[in-house]
């Protein structure tokens, strides 16, 4: 296969991963609009999907370099490798979503990429040279990353928690139906802001690893996003979120806590409120994890047993798996390569 159709594959993969990131990813957007039946499953998707795309004229490229140079180290990135990276992420993705899980795309992307890159050197180095595939030092992004496994939900979850509590105080002297009349009306807007703030920090992480395509085969020579790219990424993950993921949407709108249109609305303004930050700093941030602490804080407020505790721990036990397991995958799927294909 020719450079420039391994490329084109590679990118096609790509934009596929993007697509099954916004379905997979849709919950966390829809969940609690759903939930709180402000809109309608499908009025939802549309409304979050115009946002997700809005965001690509919104937001700069900050995360996607992040992305496709911060974690591994470019000198030891192939085609190939990025090609096994995505095989780890894709299927890692299918497999929560099949299961109903909220796991992190962007963290499955992450591991499938560090899992290839770890293949490759240890086939050409030998093992106890792993850690030189990937930028570990205080110039690499993987110590603030996994920091924020633990940060983004507690960002979020503290975020809704204090939102809940103002919104109590604002409306003290009103009755629980009228201040669902405003909350319903107020939670479109911070549905809008969360969808917004999804594909400012998703769609760029797979805009971040077509640019590494591009910049290993030596298509682009300095390390810019392509405009045709950012396009390309943000419709992609629109399209994936029109589409819906129904398992996880359950999953986030009903069976982690009840939701009203207040406690909705807290939850997707302290959840977006995350993730911009997040994009603005150029970190990829887990909107799953932010959105699903959101939740937890918005329930825990009434009283801890309003958050079903057993869920919330299965969810957290697929958020620590996921960068290893996709890792892994991608690891195998890099000998696959190498042994059957020669790369």
């Amino acid at each position: 296969m020719n450079t420039l159709t391994l490329v084109g594959v590679i990118i096609a993969i790509a934009l596929v991963f993007d697509y099954i990131n916004g379905f997979h990813d849709a919950a966390n957007s829809i969940a609690t609009i759903v939930a709180t039946r402000v809109l309608t499953p499908f009025q939802a998707v549309l409304w979050a999907a115009f946002f997700n795309f809005v965001a690509a004229f919104l937001f700069g490229t900050a995360v996607a370099k992040t992305v496709g140079k911060g974690f591994v180290d470019l000198d030891l990135v192939t085609p190939y490798v990025i090609l096994a990276g995505l095989a780890g992420a894709i299927a890692w993705d299918l497999i929560t979503w099949w299961k109903g899980l909220p796991t992190s795309s962007s963290h499955a992307l992450i591991g499938g990429y560090a899992g290839a890159a770890i293949g490759r050197v240890a086939l050409l180095r030998g093992w106890s040279h792993w850690a030189d595939a990937l930028n570990l030092g205080p110039k690499g992004e993987w110590p603030f990353t996994l920091k924020m496994i633990v940060g983004a939900p507690l960002i979020g979850m503290i975020s809704a928690y204090v939102l809940m509590l103002v919104v109590y105080w604002l409306f003290r002297k009103s009755t629980p139906s009228k201040m669902d009349k405003y909350f319903r009306r107020l939670q479109l807007v911070s549905a809008a802001a969360f969808s917004l703030s999804h594909g400012s920090n998703d769609a760029q992480k797979t805009a971040g690893l077509i640019t590494g395509v591009l910049f290993t085969a030596h298509q682009i020579h300095t390390f810019e996003v392509p405009y045709w790219v950012l396009l390309a990424s943000y419709s992609a993950i629109g399209l994936g979120t029109l589409s819906g993921g129904w398992r996880i949407v359950r999953t986030m709108g009903a069976r982690l806590t009840r939701l009203k249109p207040r406690s909705g609305f807290c939850a997707e303004t302290g959840a977006a409120a995350a993730v911009l930050l997040s994009t603005h700093l150029g970190t990829p941030v887990s909107t799953t994890h932010a959105i699903a602490g959101a939740i937890a804080g918005v329930g825990s407020i009434q009283r801890m047993k309003a958050v079903r505790w057993g869920i919330a721990t299965n969810i957290v036990w697929a958020w620590v798996m996921t960068i290893p397991a996709a890792g892994i995958i991608a690891l195998f799927s890099y000998y696959l390569l190498h042994f059957v294909a020669g790369v």
